[in-house]
């Protein structure tokens, strides 16, 4: 039990604080330290020792983590990992030690990757933890002290100032000009204007302007503060402790490969006990023998090179992303991103800049556009469409270069340019101010000098405005800017357009506010007053009444240029954009019109998501594309709908608050440059440049390997195919088999892996990006990959069983005519590439013909290592094979001829009939 006071011993129990914490900003403050048994001079030792020990310190608990065994163990657990290592048990029964050592590399290449790749969930936890402050300053027995923030309990009072890290979730009691940047957790691109007094209930977090919430940074003021939550009970916690209940879900690819391990396993398994009974019961030949023939029928048909390629062919895809800014953090991503149906993005800093803008500039009966974005001074100001020149806008509109230039003189930012990116000190509201005054062709520095500021007002929430004293030409005159609604009300007159100034019309200035606001735009107004001579300290008076107001400023976080384009191309390729921020709908709304992302856009705000189940979250995600105010678990709940409704997801963001919904999704990208650690050690891919054009191009890439993978299942299990086949079809017969076991591993492991490995480089095709996302649930064996499989297989086994069957007829030794079969296989296997690698379109092209540079150094590669498998005496005694004349050589080459052709008429029949691959 928790005493009231350093001197009570008994009383009634405390309510628990940890479990209240989403209701603080709906008390008022002394309420709050009256539930807390605590007051302003804070706790007591005595009273923080025994919180100490009943809620714990002031972090995040760290789980065990795994074992490397458990951890090697979970790798291992895979279908195909299984047969390949079964695999490896039947060649070293057989005493092929080598192929069986080349067998558990790959094994043991497969797990290692996984191995590494392990550990992002552990990895986010962690940069989260330390986001908690290593100090704060708090009121102990009346007095201040600096403590480890771990020492912090609910009712503990902090003492806050600009550039301090909130330590813990915090009921404001005090507080004077206080901002506190929420990016991190809210998504809010500008610093938050905070409060003493307290909001709605309902209130979402972005909205609890009297709390502030543990890693989020004091920009500016001083505040005193009630902690209300600690350690796993902050909104930071919280979030560790979500991204502890997110599992890590399969990626469509491993589905994928699974479904292709599970149905070889079944079938290999069937065919070979089939196969061991038939040769037994039917055949009357001994068990011993049928069980060796099983045993190769099932080296056969195990495609053993199959995972590393794919292994290859995904660790290229992360060499080609990463020259496209993609950083690849979990290998699989790589081709999950080619089947994402939906990005949902975070606007904030992914789809925007995350650097504000002025856009529009309002005087009386006047409005300027501000061409540009960011704090570069590169843009036109437009009059009527057209541009006005610096020189020329006194001239022009007065107003607005009286606006320019109290922009620059009622500021305390600054900007300066460092390696071409111009660099803000300061708030970014103030920052796009600057922007616009040197767009105007004013220098800020130069102005300072010219016109030093005397003396001034600094900004405070309470009373919503900034003013600055300046002399000037027979007098001093004193520049005022804040929120519209309080500026305007000290205004008595207007700048007109001829530099007259009439009185104020309240009506129309109200309109613009509002015209400005649903644009999505944040406003501000800025107004002067002329003083008297002598006057070198301004007081509220002097600016309470007799404003003149200048205009108005529309201000943005403004679309990146590219993630427009981008946004059309992921349209064009039929995935679906969806943005979800913890912005201010109509900002968002508008953000999402300019990106090209529809006309009529409404958003569906986080308090409207907090009143529906998950049925009406499933049919909300599947018709909105902005979801504004949304806390972290709306953008969990989000993703988790849109899955639900059998939608691939890669998750877009940069906050912490992004972290839990990126490891839920299929792929989630976290932004590198302005992302949060924890964003980035839970995105399975990161974006070196922030740029949402780079998932676009990601998406390309994605494609493309799926598309190379696809080939390279459609050249390998038909090889095996027809292996499997030769060899079930002589132990039918009751004939010699005309490829041996080892002979098979040669193949399989050798000519067929360099082979296939090619297409792993295969460029991307054309209309990558025009064909619509694949069907999360359309299998790798599709209908046409199955028929593609049978129907190669059969012409292998014609090939090889013909070629042996011919060779035996001419007098040759079965060593000979081995030699030739397993000649005609791999010479079949050439051919076939140049087939496979185009699987619609016709290969008897100039490109066809030729292929990649890649493609001609595999082939000479294979042919060089079929001439020393046939010629070299070691792999004669090594492999029974057996040198052969010229001729039988040509006939082996137009085997391989004759099976190209015969695939040529096989596509142009399925071309014309309107089937084949997607």
């Amino acid at each position: 039990m928790l005493p009231a006071s350093s001197n009570q011993d008994q009383g009634d129990p405390m309510p628990d604080p940890q479990t209240q914490s989403n209701r603080w900003h709906a008390r008022q403050s002394d309420e709050a330290l009256l539930e807390l048994e605590s007051s302003s001079a804070g706790l007591s030792h005595e009273q923080a020792r025994q919180r100490l020990l009943q809620y714990g310190p002031n972090r995040l608990d760290e789980a065990k983590p795994a074992s490397v065994w458990q951890r090697l163990l979970r790798h291992l657990n895979n279908l195909l990992l299984y047969v390949l290592i079964a695999a490896a048990l039947v060649t070293g029964l057989m005493g092929h030690l080598v192929d069986t050592f080349v067998i558990l590399a790959v094994v043991v290449v497969n797990v290692v990757i996984g191995f590494v790749q392990e550990g992002k969930a552990e990895k986010a936890l962690q940069a989260i933890r330390h986001l908690l402050a290593p100090h704060a300053v708090v009121l102990r027995d009346g007095r201040q002290q600096n403590l480890d923030a771990a020492e912090l309990v609910p009712g503990d009072v902090v003492l806050l100032a600009s550039g301090d890290s909130l330590p813990a979730d915090v009921r404001l009691l005090q507080a004077r000009n206080l901002r506190i940047d929420e990016a991190a957790l809210t998504g809010e691109s500008v610093p938050v204007d905070k409060q003493v007094e307290a909001v709605a209930a309902d209130a979402s977090i972005g909205d609890r302007l009297c709390m502030g919430y543990a890693g989020t940074l004091v920009t500016q003021g001083q505040a005193r503060a009630v902690v209300v939550a600690t350690g796993a009970a902050t909104e930071i916690g919280r979030i560790g402790t979500m991204l502890e209940s997110v599992e890590q879900g399969t990626t469509p690819l491993l589905r994928k490969m699974s479904d292709v391990g599970r149905a070889l396993t079944a079938v290999i398994l069937a065919a070979g006990v089939l196969l061991f009974l038939f040769g037994t019961l039917v055949r009357g030949m001994g068990a011993g023998e049928m069980f060796m023939a099983a045993v190769g029928l099932s080296v056969a048909a195990i495609p053993e090179g199959l995972p590393a390629i794919m292994t290859i062919t995904l660790a290229i895809g992360v060499q080609r992303m990463a020259s496209r800014n993609a950083v690849i953090r979990r290998l699989p991503a790589v081709e999950t991103l080619g089947s994402v149906t939906v990005i949902c993005s975070d606007k904030t800093g992914t789809l925007t800049r995350n650097e504000m803008t002025v856009q529009e500039v309002v005087c009386a009966g006047q409005a300027l556009e501000v061409e540009g974005a960011g704090y570069a001074p590169q843009g036109a100001l437009l009059f009527e469409g057209v541009p006005v020149e610096p020189v020329a806008l006194a001239a022009r509109t007065p107003a607005a270069s009286a606006l320019a230039e109290a922009a620059a003189l009622c500021n305390d930012a600054s900007l300066h340019e460092k390696e071409g990116l111009w660099v803000l000190a300061g708030d970014p509201t103030e920052g796009a101010l600057l922007t616009l005054a040197m767009k105007t062709g004013l220098s800020p520095v130069n102005l300072h000098l010219d016109r030093p500021r005397l003396d001034v007002i600094p900004f405070e929430s309470e009373h919503r405005f900034m003013a600055t004293l300046h002399a000037c030409e027979g007098g001093s005159e004193v520049l005022v800017k804040g929120a519209p609604e309080r500026v305007l009300a000290m205004c008595a007159r207007q700048l007109e357009a001829d530099g007259q100034e009439r009185l104020l019309d309240q009506s129309h200035w109200h309109e613009q506010v509002e015209a400005q606001a649903r644009a999505g735009r944040r406003v501000l107004a800025l107004a002067r007053r002329r003083l008297p001579a002598g006057k070198e300290a301004i007081e509220h008076a002097d600016v309470a009444s007799e404003l003149t107001l200048l205009g108005l400023v529309g201000i943005i976080d403004p679309p990146r240029d590219e993630a427009i384009r981008a946004v059309a191309q992921c349209r064009a390729a039929g995935i679906r954009v969806v943005m979800i921020t913890g912005d201010h709908g109509v900002t968002a709304s508008a953000i999402a019109r300019q990106l090209g992302m529809g006309d009529d856009i409404k958003a569906i705000t986080g308090p409207e998501l907090e009143l529906m189940d998950e049925a009406a979250m499933r049919q909300a995600v599947a018709e909105a594309r902005v979801f504004a105010r949304a806390s972290p678990e709306h953008k969990l709940r989000l993703v988790r709908a849109l899955q639900a409704n059998g939608e691939v997801v890669a998750m877009t963001g940069d906050g912490v608050n992004d972290a839990p919904a990126l490891k839920q999704a299929d792929v989630g990208v976290a932004m590198g440059m302005k992302g949060t650690e924890a964003a980035k050690q839970a995105g399975a891919i990161v974006l070196a440049d922030d740029n949402f054009a780079s998932i676009a191009h990601a998406v390309e890439e994605g494609r493309t390997v799926y598309d190379n993978l696809r080939k390279t299942v459609t050249f390998l299990l038909p090889i095996n195919g027809g292996e499997s086949l030769s060899l079930l079809l002589a132990v039918l017969l009751g004939i010699a088999l005309p490829i041996t076991p080892v002979q098979v591993l040669w193949v399989n492991m050798v000519s067929s892996v360099a082979l296939a490995m090619v297409l792993a480089f295969e460029p991307t095709e054309a209309d990558v990006m025009q064909r619509p996302p694949r069907r999360p649930d359309e299998p790798m064996l599709s209908r046409f990959v199955i028929w593609r499989i049978f129907f190669v297989s059969a012409l292998f086994l014609a090939g090889i069983f013909g070629m042996y069957q011919w060779m035996l007829t001419q007098g040759a030794t079965i060593e000979a005519a081995r030699t030739v079969a397993v000649n005609t296989l791999v010479c079949m296997e050439v051919f076939y590439l140049f087939s496979v690698r185009y699987l619609k379109a016709p290969s008897f092209t100039v490109q066809g013909v030729k292929g990649t540079p890649r493609v001609l150094v595999a082939v000479f590669g294979v042919f060089a290592l079929q001439l020393m498998f046939t010629y070299a005496p070691f792999m004669q005694s090594l492999f029974a094979s057996e040198a052969l004349p010229l001729a039988t050589g040509v006939l082996v080459v137009l085997a391989g001829v004759a099976v190209m052709v015969i695939l040529e008429i096989e596509k142009a029949l399925l071309r014309r009939m309107g089937v084949g691959p997607a």
